[in-house]
């Protein structure tokens, strides 16, 4: 029989901790080290949103690796954005015309231990964690390591490792310097910031449980996502300067007077606005892009580390474990070819990568503007009416978040889209005035 070589897996994160699952699953050895403590015994500290979006791509990875009925436990499922003007009225667009297609809010902590839990249950898994990888030696892909606890330094000596860790990635980090490798970061001048909206007296949710809430207001936003408590956690993206900014909020009667003018519904609902306005951080919103991936047959960047997005098209998680399970696909196929395992990967993942990123960009003009603007309204009653007549026809977010397939194909087709609607809509001011001939033929023409 032949014995698997050990994996290190470097981050103990959503996909950090999905990967060494699969691994484990193939009968792979695998060592993971985590800077970070054990959040079972510590707490989580994610330092990040803790509400997720799992869609289709995120649920078939949970699915392969039998962890999807237990997700699902805690999951809540969300239909479409509810919209809430300045005055306090509701508009509820569903995200697809299947009604039984929906998105879920998940707790990233919640998710990232139950993974955790059962990568640890099995015999080829070992978790080290305040283990904080300092730095990969790319001649011979050893990983110099310092335990946090003791201060011990050491060395893992060169087996297959998947970087996991993060958009600040260590390992990213060495590969920066090696030539020819292409990197960039991009900020937002925009920031968020977490807010509560807390259960009712009897523990029941405040508003319609099954939606994601969305203030849009132009040049920002604010969003909610339900909890199994029956909490809403709250965030709001702002810019950082400005005359409405997080720099002009500046005292707690600038916090309340935009607030109750801006999003004056939600005000009565969060009990603890000052106080979680000013102890909870402003963190940044960053899109990395990097190339290549892989190191030979000694690295491959997973996740965030390789491509971190901005939150905005409910994508980040569903990426990554998109990730992993193509990094699975690739390893059935390749391994222990690992040269050819990482560069098919980096291959298949990396166009589709730059598509989401790019997505999740647009999405948030159309978040925090455009959703509240007449003729996008009126466009996505077409696109939504268009669905329900024309079996081909698939708005992006349907594919992108319902699909499996390629966000790269999913851009495209989103572009085809917005041209036959710009066409169709010419002129036309009620559903009434859609020549569904026409978009029969212009469906037909452009998607088939």
């Amino acid at each position: 029989m032949t014995t698997l070589q050990p994996i290190n897996i470097i981050g103990a994160g959503l996909a950090g901790s999905l990967m060494s699952v699969y691994m484990a699953q193939k009968g792979y050895p695998v060592n993971i080290y985590e800077r970070r403590s054990d959040p079972r015994t510590k707490g989580y500290l994610g330092g990040r949103s803790i509400n997720l979006a799992l869609s289709v791509r995120g649920m078939y990875a949970l699915q392969e690796t039998g962890m999807l009925d237990e997700v699902m436990e805690f999951a809540i499922p969300m239909y479409g954005r509810m919209l809430h003007d300045t005055e306090g009225q509701l508009t509820f667009q569903a995200y697809s015309r299947n009604k039984e297609e929906c998105i879920y809010s998940v707790s990233r902590g919640k998710l990232n231990i139950a993974l955790m839990n059962l990568a640890e249950s099995m015999p080829e898994v070992n978790y080290y964690f305040d283990h904080r990888c300092d730095e990969i030696d790319l001649a011979s892909g050893k990983l110099h390591m310092t335990d946090t606890v003791s201060g011990k330094e050491f060395t893992v000596e060169q087996k297959a490792s998947l970087a996991c860790d993060g958009a600040f990635s260590a390992v990213r980090y060495a590969m920066q310097k090696t030539p020819r490798f292409d990197y960039s970061q991009e900020y937002l001048a925009y920031g968020y910031k977490e807010l509560t909206i807390p259960p009712g007296p009897n523990g029941e949710f405040q508003m319609e449980r099954e939606a994601l809430h969305i203030w849009p207001r132009g040049n920002y936003m604010m969003i909610a996502l339900p909890n199994p408590d029956g909490s809403f956690t709250c965030t709001l993206f702002f810019p950082y300067e400005g005359e409405k900014s997080f720099a002009a909020l500046d005292t707690d009667e600038r916090i309340m007077a935009f607030f109750e003018a801006e999003f004056g519904d939600a005000v009565p609902l969060i009990p603890n606005l000052l106080e979680e306005y000013h102890q909870n951080p402003t963190s940044s919103l960053v899109t990395i892009r990097c190339y290549p991936w892989t190191l030979e047959d000694k690295v491959a960047l997973i996740g965030d580390a390789s491509h971190a997005i901005v939150p905005f098209f409910g994508q980040g998680m569903n990426a990554a474990f998109e990730d992993c399970a193509v990094m699975s696909e690739c390893i059935d196929a390749y391994a222990p070819d690992w040269h050819t395992v990482f560069d098919t990967y980096q291959k298949l993942r990396k166009e589709n990568a730059d598509a989401i990123a790019d997505m999740a960009l647009e999405n948030f003009i159309e978040m925090r503007d455009t959703v509240a603007d007449e003729e996008f309204l009126f466009r996505k009653k077409v696109e939504f009416m268009l669905g329900r007549t024309f079996e081909q026809y698939k708005s992006r977010y349907e594919l992108v978040s319902f699909s499996r397939i390629p966000y790269a194909e999913a851009y495209q087709r989103g572009v085809t889209n917005l041209e036959i609607l710009k066409e169709l809509t010419v002129g036309a001011t009620s559903l009434e005035d859609i020549n569904l001939e026409k978009a029969e033929a212009l469906i037909q023409a452009h998607i088939g």
